[in-house]
């Protein structure tokens, strides 16, 4: 698979509106080259640079099969969210403390819905992917406030 922002392109800077400096809405996404298994999508996004250790921003899944793209500010998905690490269930924009950090941008394509209830965190999505992951799409982006 292969996942793109028209927002920004692989290992470039993700713009200000797509942040806490901006308008702290979600970038737009598409992918292709899908699986022909594939039940529904998972969608994280998370920072591995956060000083406390990896910062998720975005748990989604169960995202149709048929989907192939989120559009800007997107605020239904079609998916079910999962939570977040700033502790809500949509997307949380890039908010670095201090120096550049990589945003990844991570699509799983599943055999499967996954039973799980709206909320969930990261690691019980993950946890509940496994042995189900057909194929991964990763998009990175950097991102370092203004001072």
């Amino acid at each position: 698979m292969k996942l793109k922002s028209t927002a920004f392109a692989a290992n470039e800077s993700i713009p200000a509106k797509y942040t806490c400096d901006g308008e702290n809405i979600s970038p737009p996404l598409s992918w292709d080259e899908v699986p022909a298994e594939t039940q529904s999508f998972a969608l994280i996004v998370d920072d591995p640079d956060a000083p406390g250790g990896t910062f998720t921003h975005w748990v989604l899944f169960n995202l149709p099969a048929e989907t192939r793209q989120i559009p800007e500010a997107a605020s239904d998905t079609g998916g079910v969210p999962g939570k977040n690490d700033f502790d809500t269930f949509d997307y949380g924009g890039p908010c670095p403390p201090g120096g550049t950090h990589r945003y990844f941008f991570k699509l799983y394509a599943l055999n499967h819905e996954l039973e799980l209830e709206p909320g969930i965190e990261k690691a019980d999505v993950l946890r509940a992917m496994e042995s189900h992951v057909l194929d991964t799409a990763e998009l990175v982006g950097h991102y370092s406030r203004k001072s």
